[in-house]
């Protein structure tokens, strides 16, 4: 009874309205944007698409982008988890601070970040010249470029996964260690587990944020062909060239790895419906 109820009303009135303004949304903000690529991919013949693609420089932002992204999302796996932990377990003087810090990259215009990376990380800079001297070269790397990746993205895995550190109970915990489990043994076994989902959710979110970052990587990256050209970087020189059909095909091969990501979020939030018995 208590579900035919809340079926037959409804906070927000009338189904048929809010169902049209959504897909509307969807339409005109969604979906017509990326019909436009597809359709001016599509202008292009199958053999010159494949050819356009498949390129060296093509395939050498691909390795580029992809690796970098790939560094970036191990680092933010890692760092991110830990800094969930921290914030939701411990309590200390600037924890408030900390966790505002946490969505600076959000709010910050990846352009400023770029710049303030690039001149941070350059060989002259406050940090890239001790690393310099140590060897370590950081500005107009591949090293660079998965750096700006890290800072933009880092938010997707701390803000995933703290929220379920913050609901997950200690009594499972503290019964581990009354019978004897170990620390590691704890954390391998009782919490790993519990939070997988929302952190394997947040570094896949992570990475595809990583993949078609533009304005906070150009200006640490050098953009040096076959070395250090990332994918979004050569959609836009092909814009410039007004080649817009080029332009296109290389958006769409993002394009498709965004719609992979996707698919791998919500196979990953389906299982964890399932796991948690909400499904």
């Amino acid at each position: 009874m208590a579900t035919a109820l809340s079926r037959s009303r409804g906070v927000l009135p009338g189904f048929g309205l809010t169902l049209g303004i959504t897909l509307f949304y969807t339409a005109i903000i969604i979906a017509l944007p990326i019909f436009a690529l597809v359709l001016k991919s599509a202008s292009l013949g199958p053999a010159e698409f494949w050819a356009i693609v498949t390129s060296r420089r093509a395939v050498a932002t691909y390795q580029v982008t992809l690796g970098a992204a790939a560094g970036a999302t191990v680092f933010n796996a890692v760092f991110g988890l830990l800094l969930a932990w921290v914030l939701v377990r411990y309590r200390f003087p600037g924890r408030r601070v900390l966790d505002a810090l946490v969505d600076l990259p959000f709010a910050l215009p990846t352009a400023v970040a770029g710049i303030a990376l690039a001149n941070l990380l350059a060989p002259t800079g406050w940090l890239g010249a001790p690393l310099k001297d140590l060897g370590i070269k950081v500005a107009y790397t591949p090293l660079g470029i998965a750096v700006a990746m890290a800072f933009t993205s880092i938010p997707f895995v701390v803000r995933t996964v703290q929220p379920v550190l913050e609901d997950l109970s200690r009594e499972a915990e503290e019964a581990a260690h009354s019978l004897g489990a170990a620390d590691r043994a704890i954390f391998l076994r009782v919490i790993m587990p519990a939070i997988l989902p929302a952190f394997l959710a947040g570094a896949a979110l992570a990475f595809a944020r990583s993949l078609g970052e533009f304005g906070g990587v150009i200006f640490i990256a050098g953009n040096r062909p076959f070395q250090t050209e990332i994918t979004a970087l050569l959609t836009f020189i092909r814009l410039e060239e007004f080649d817009y059909p080029a332009a296109a095909a290389i958006a769409t091969m993002i394009l498709v790895c965004a719609f992979v990501m996707l698919l791998l979020i919500n196979i990953l939030q389906f299982w964890a419906a399932r796991h948690s018995g909400r499904g």
